[in-house]
């Protein structure tokens, strides 16, 4: 079946978001909230078992033994708003660029009439400011569909965010191929049928990947090849939309 577009996961596979980006804006919503609370990196590494800003809270809560106060829900809720709100300022900065042949690979496909889409469980907010910031003060108008934040009930694993991104595109599973950078998100994927390219960021460079298409260091650029972990790269050095077709097919 012919390649009709590209899903695209945001932290970790559009840029490397997570570590220097996600976790600084909750330890500076932590201080200002008066809560001595710190994810170092190494803590934030096992916290991202958990998808979702808010659901990564209540978990390091739950696991470490946090005093609730009673109006935690609203906390949490606040945490995650000033969370976003710094993030955003750290975007601002320009202290977070899009990994190697992100950008290359998004403008040969818009060229080529492949459709663009993301399925992300980071809130629509951080993806229009990483879009802006980091690639185009107008990318956000290639992609076609942006599936975000809170808008399935469950997150993934759960293939419910990429089954809710073909509803839109009126796609089928067949026509597309995913992009993502954890174990957690190729389980989504596969889950809801798609196949799936992998670049592996610092903190999933260990996970488990069966059944991804390829695993590779990141999509190269024509200077700078990527690394195969996984997978056959048919002779090709970098990622485009004729190495996408292949795996595709």
């Amino acid at each position: 079946m012919t390649l009709r577009a590209i899903v695209f996961d945001v932290d970790g596979t559009l840029a490397d978001t997570e570590r220097d980006g996600h976790r600084i804006a909750f330890n500076q919503a932590f201080e200002a909230h008066g809560l001595e609370w710190r994810w170092d990196v190494e803590l934030y590494g096992k916290l991202l078992a958990v998808t979702g800003g808010k659901e990564r809270i209540r978990h390091y809560v739950e696991l470490y033994g946090k005093q609730k106060p009673a109006d935690f829900d609203d906390l949490v809720a606040e945490l995650h708003r000033e969370k976003t709100r710094r993030y955003v300022e750290i975007l601002e900065g320009g202290k977070i660029p899009m990994r190697p042949g992100v950008k290359r690979l998004l403008m040969e496909a818009l060229e080529r009439g492949i459709r663009l889409a993301i399925a992300t469980t980071t809130t629509p907010e951080n993806v229009t400011a990483l879009l802006k910031c980091s690639l185009s003060p107008d990318s956000e108008k290639w992609f076609e569909v942006i599936a975000a934040g809170d808008i399935v009930p469950k997150k993934k694993p759960a293939p419910d965010i990429y089954f809710w991104a073909m509803e839109k595109l009126g796609l089928n599973p067949e026509s597309c191929i995913a992009v993502e950078d954890s174990e957690n998100g190729i389980r989504s994927s596969l889950g809801a049928g798609l196949k799936t390219l992998v670049t592996v960021s610092d903190y999933t460079r260990n996970q488990d990947f069966s059944g991804a298409a390829a695993v590779l260091s990141d999509l190269g650029e024509p200077d700078s090849p990527f690394g195969i972990l996984a997978g056959e790269s048919f002779g090709r050095h970098y990622v485009d939309v004729d190495l996408l077709e292949r795996w595709h097919a």
